[in-house]
């Protein structure tokens, strides 16, 4: 039994459902099926999660005006009409719609949470009725009724163990079932979103806790590929990798998957295929566990990320300094601020942070908290900074690596503020100039990829 998932560009119209209703029927293994809201059409256009967000807002603003609900609507209404799915079908799919300002939340991040879910459960209800109509028995799933339980926590929720236990004890049988990704429910029935990837999320966790043989995952892709297409000409597809090169890369930007979408698939084992819902029968990306795959590259992908910042710090002596770290980590826990990584020598020391979490204001009171505790010879905050990573499980046996991914940017000029070699030896992590990291990963690319002249 395969679980498969297709996100909104594969779901934004009747000619797009068309082809995700073909794929599915091609396959009798592809069982479970995880839909997301239908996205953006044509360039320009909005998603119906983000016109649920502006209808969510309306109503928090009391503004009663039904245009929200007819925009919304006019999406599922076009692909509904398109496979002359019962009338019975959209009139319950509008009356949801009509009721959401109607229920009672607990407060406005549950009723935005309930809202922006609607999206992913409306499209779920609406793709099982049109895979019905095209001849393949379906029905819509749920998350209530499959147990999938999760955090309260309304906008960033993370799932729940019982829910494990919950969807093992849940009989799939011989039709296909349409869950929506996105949202569960908490304990006190309330519903819940994840905070990033959600329906990837939700495939995920259905494909450990059914025990699934592979979670394909649908996006508007061909193939994961060796480095960023908007920053390398024309990269090599990776055919297969592994869990954790996966992991390493999503960190520092891989696009498909952010870092924690896959978790609950690799502790269920389930080996992910990635494939392109406009090309489906082009073998894509196999994420599969470290047992599977044979290295023949020590290089498998780099990845690069603008969202970090730095805080740099210098004293002299500072590895002598007993507790110097733990008065540095208490200030963070009084600010709420989480840090990345923490480089270190014996009179230098830098902070890296995930630059999203930080507000001016924060950063100014927290370097200022630093400064006035620990008394730094210097004390320097760097915004212009990148993470490039370089992954590959080839690299535990190959001596040298970091000499040839240093050395293409050294030739070029680019310095480099940072190297850390994580302990599973198949990662690589360099600090540059934000500035600088384009440029970094195609001359790092070109050198383990391609003897092609790059032009930068």
């Amino acid at each position: 039994m395969k679980v498969v998932k297709f996100g909104g560009s594969s779901l934004a119209d009747a000619a797009h459902v068309e082809k995700v209703v073909q794929i599915v029927q091609e396959d009798p293994d592809r069982q479970v099926i995880v839909t997301s809201a239908p996205g953006k059409r044509f360039s320009g256009d909005i998603k119906v999660t983000d016109l649920l967000i502006k209808y969510a807002n309306a109503t928090l603003a009391h503004d009663q005006s039904p245009k929200y609900v007819d925009d919304i609507f006019s999406r599922y209404q076009e692909i509904g009409n398109a496979f002359h799915v019962p009338a019975t079908v959209l009139q319950d799919i509008k009356a949801k719609l009509v009721a959401l300002p109607t229920q009672t939340y607990p407060n406005d991040d549950y009723l935005m949470a309930a809202f922006k879910a609607h999206g992913e459960r409306l499209n779920a209800e609406l793709f099982a009725a049109c895979l019905t109509q095209a001849g393949t028995k379906a029905r819509f799933v749920d998350p209530k009724e499959a147990g999938i339980l999760l955090s309260d926590d309304p906008n960033q929720a993370s799932v729940l163990e019982e829910t494990y236990d919950n969807l093992n004890h849940f009989t799939v049988g011989n039709e296909k079932l349409v869950f929506p990704g996105f949202f569960g429910f908490t304990k006190n029935g309330q519903i819940a979103t994840f905070a990033r990837g959600g329906s990837d999320i939700t495939g995920s966790i259905l494909a450990r806790g059914l025990g699934a043989s592979l979670y394909e995952n649908f996006t508007d892709v061909d193939a994961i590929f060796a480095a960023n297409p908007k920053i390398v000409d024309d990269p090599e597809p990776i055919t297969k990798m592994t869990f954790r090169e996966m992991r390493e890369l999503s960190y520092a930007g891989f696009s498909v998957f952010n870092d924690e979408a896959i978790i609950p698939a690799i502790q269920g084992q389930v080996p992910i295929n990635v494939k392109n819902t406009n090309h489906p029968d082009l073998p894509g990306t196999l994420i599969v566990p470290e047992k599977d795959v044979t290295t023949k590259k020590p290089v498998t992908g780099i990845a690069g990320s603008n969202r970090f910042a730095a805080l740099y710090l210098h004293r002299y002596l500072l590895n002598k300094q007993v507790g110097f770290t733990l008065k540095i980590l208490q200030i963070l826990y009084k600010y709420g601020v989480s840090y990345e990584h923490m480089p270190s020598g014996i009179d230098d020391l830098t902070i890296i942070f995930d630059r999203n979490q930080l507000d001016n204001d924060t950063i100014h009171k927290m370097c200022a908290d630093i400064n006035n505790t620990l008394h730094p010879d210097t004390l320097e905050w760097i915004d212009d900074y990148a993470i490039i990573m370089v992954v590959g499980e080839g690299m535990r046996a190959k001596i040298g690596t970091i000499e040839n991914i240093i050395r293409p940017l050294a030739d070029h000029g680019i310095a480099v503020h940072m190297i850390n070699q994580g302990a599973s030896r198949i990662s690589i992590m360099l600090g540059t100039r934000e500035s600088d990291a384009d440029n970094a990963v195609r001359y790092i690319y070109q050198h383990f990829f391609s003897k092609a002249k790059l032009t930068i």
